[in-house]
């Protein structure tokens, strides 16, 4: 009896089926570790038709983590960046008039608009992770239950210029810096690790005012994790967090609920 009463105490524990948040904080960094495969089907990309704080929709959702993802416009409130969830395109860029009319960005459309997304992929019904350009060929069989665009990629390759973030000259000067990164600035950040048998980890780092990170160290930070893909979110004022009753908002002024957000990553409870 007591051998039996072991095994099974042995599989609750170590049985990769069961979910798990870990977090732990260090030097101004969130570090979360998702693992498990039921976790797999607990996460959800969503969007909300007006601006919310992240605290909103952590609640909206009833969520046990919540995050900020895509890219926006505030002034018309509309993405730069796509959402799908539960296998259906939710945000399109496309639809984003401010977007399409810049003569600037409009050329450079097709960068912008193949920037990297986190994606859940649904192959014959087993879940996994990818971090991928968004027009990039999916797995036969597989299709995207549900995914958030950002960027730029950071690992295995760091993809400023061919992502849009940064424009150089002939002489290779900068000319052009989108979304601060060049610059120390709070930031929300993904990768993927992949481990043995097939199994898969999610890191996400929520780097706070505290210590200040350009994208180059902020994909030295995901390298020195061992993960084998990484990308940002959106950064800067829009970083935010909420960990069940824990909140992190990047503006940290006394009583500040934090940015009115577009797209959020969200854990459900169930």
């Amino acid at each position: 009896m007591k051998r039996i009463f072991l095994t099974i105490l042995t599989l609750l524990l170590f049985n990769p089926v069961q979910a798990a948040i870990n977090v732990e904080y260090n030097n101004g960094v969130y570090h979360f570790v998702l693992t498990g495969e039921k976790i797999k089907k607990q996460i959800a990309f969503v969007s909300s038709t007006n601006l919310i704080t992240n605290k909103e929709a952590h609640n909206n959702s009833d969520s046990k983590l919540t995050i900020n993802t895509g890219f926006f416009d505030p002034k018309n409130q509309k993405t730069i960046s796509y959402i799908v969830n539960d296998y259906q395109t939710v945000e399109d860029p496309l639809f984003n008039e401010n977007l399409m009319m810049n003569p600037v960005l409009r050329r450079n459309l097709k960068s912008i608009v193949n920037r990297t997304e986190f994606r859940i992929l649904d192959c014959d019904n087993k879940l996994k992770y990818e971090i991928a350009q968004h027009n990039s060929k999916i797995d036969f069989m597989c299709s995207i239950k549900t995914s958030a665009q950002g960027g730029p990629q950071l690992l295995p390759n760091l993809r400023l210029e061919e992502e849009f973030f940064v424009v150089k000259d002939v002489d290779g000067n900068v000319i052009r810096e989108s979304a601060s990164v060049l610059h120390k600035t709070p930031r929300t950040l993904i990768g993927i690790k992949n481990l043995p048998k097939g199994e898969q980890e999610v890191h996400i780092f929520i780097v706070t005012n505290e210590t200040p990170m350009d994208i180059y160290e902020a994909r030295n930070l995901c390298a020195s994790y061992g993960l084998d893909s990484a990308m940002a979110f959106d950064g800067g004022s829009s970083t935010s967090m909420n960990y069940k009753k824990m909140q992190v908002v990047s503006t940290q002024d006394s009583g500040d609920t934090g940015r009115a957000l577009k797209s959020f990553m969200i854990i459900k409870k169930k």
